[in-house]
């Protein structure tokens, strides 16, 4: 339940400081900030994330930062 209030502050900061950036439709959170409320709760309860190497993010074709996924993947 955390995450998913994460989700709805950060989307809501998103469409405050970039809504000129968005219609008025239903969008999905961009994958960057989904991301984000991850590494932050995992850091949370104690899980240690590691940075893709520089080759390891070419060879998948992401930068090391992320998104990791595309847009329209699905968990």
């Amino acid at each position: 339940m955390s995450a998913s209030f994460t989700n709805q502050v950060l989307a809501q900061i998103e469409l405050w400081t970039k809504g000129e950036q968005y219609d008025n439709a239903v969008h999905v959170l961009p994958k960057h900030l989904d991301e984000k409320v991850a590494r932050l709760h995992l850091g949370r309860i104690g899980v240690k994330l590691t940075e893709l190497a520089p080759d390891q993010a070419d060879y998948i074709g992401v930068t090391p930062q992320g998104p990791f996924k595309p847009d329209h993947y699905r968990y």
